[in-house]
């Protein structure tokens, strides 16, 4: 199946102009009500668009609320397998994105023919697939998992079962270790966020700040991980962060959760962990292609509206069930 994404050419439609006098925060409420619409963000989104969703969460948070919504819309503000998931729980439903160019370097390092002959490469292998995958890697997996829970999933299956874990291999790494499931075959992704923190840097904030507390997410690499007081998914870090004693914290994923935190524990110091050079890479250009401009344009026009195959949908709901239900047997 080819990726959506490139279907649609390089270079998105120009957006329609929006009266610069509109309140959009206003706009917005009046749109969700005439829509019967919900607004579901990633932690990784921009402060304003988190502040107009109904819902904020990580993958697995946000893949429990699309699949318990009865709301007749679905504006996804996250990226692009983020939204394919919603409609894939929801195939009655209007999904939208507000840029369908957020895609996601991690899903797209695993095209789904590549991914097919690794498979046929493991003959006698169960697949368990992190939820940042296209919908036709889904198609291919036996359960899916997100950072929350991957290795819960992959301690319900048998010692002596072989698996394969795709496509995040610092997430696999951190489960092998966890399971001690040293068998555990990972596809060689990685997320362009996770992957650009700086040693060096962190272990000189480590030592300005000597009673910090370094917290990470699990797709950092092991050097970095090795650093790490805490390492969860950004619920998990979010809650570590508001249930510690600790009062400061070198935080160690994409900064768009940092609005969370300063909201939740404003007495706490922040640090968002820097990655190498100078640039802004711990925030992911993906997720900050959503704008809170695109998303009213979203609601209003209810476009660009996400569809996925049905006979890929079937094949995708199955292991994003398994998931939720955590029902192996059925696999």
């Amino acid at each position: 199946m080819a990726d959506p994404l490139t279907q649609i050419g390089a270079r998105a439609p120009a957006a329609p102009e929006i009266d610069p006098t509109l309140d959009l925060f206003d706009a917005i409420e009046r749109l969700k009500r005439e829509r019967n619409a919900i607004i579901l963000a990633h932690y990784y989104q921009e402060p304003d668009i988190q502040d107009v969703a109904d819902f904020v969460g990580d993958s697995l948070q946000l893949s429990r609320q699309a699949a318990e919504t009865d709301c007749d819309v679905i504006v996804f503000a996250g990226v692009h397998f983020m939204a394919e998931t919603a409609k894939i729980l929801n195939p009655d439903k209007t999904v939208v994105l507000p840029d369908l160019l957020a895609g996601c370097s991690l899903a797209d390092a695993c095209p789904p023919d590549r991914f097919q002959r690794f498979i046929d490469d493991h003959p006698g292998h169960r697949v368990v697939s992190y939820i940042n995958c296209s919908a036709a890697v889904k198609a291919l997996s036996d359960v899916i998992c997100t950072s929350s829970n991957a290795a819960d999933i992959v301690r319900l299956f048998p010692a002596d079962q072989p698996l394969i874990f795709a496509p995040d291999k610092n997430l696999g790494a951190y489960v092998k270790r966890e399971t001690g499931r040293d068998d555990l075959v990972l596809w060689p992704g990685t997320c362009q966020v996770h992957e650009i923190f700086s040693e060096k840097k962190l272990v000189q904030l480590k030592i300005r700040h000597p009673d910090a507390a370094v917290i990470a997410h699990p797709e950092c690499e092991p050097h970095i991980l090795r650093h790490a007081d805490h390492i969860g998914s950004t619920a998990s870090l979010l809650r570590y962060v508001t249930d510690t004693d600790r009062q400061t914290f070198i935080v160690l994923t994409e900064s768009g959760i940092l609005h969370q935190m300063r909201k939740a524990a404003p007495d706490k110091e922040l640090i968002a962990a820097p990655p190498e050079g100078n640039c802004a890479c711990n925030e992911c250009p993906h997720m900050r292609r959503n704008t809170l401009e695109k998303l009213y344009l979203a609601l209003r026009d209810l476009k660009p509206e996400i569809h996925v195959p049905e006979h890929v949908r079937v094949a995708a709901l199955k292991p994003l069930e398994r998931m939720l239900a955590k029902d192996l047997d059925a696999a």
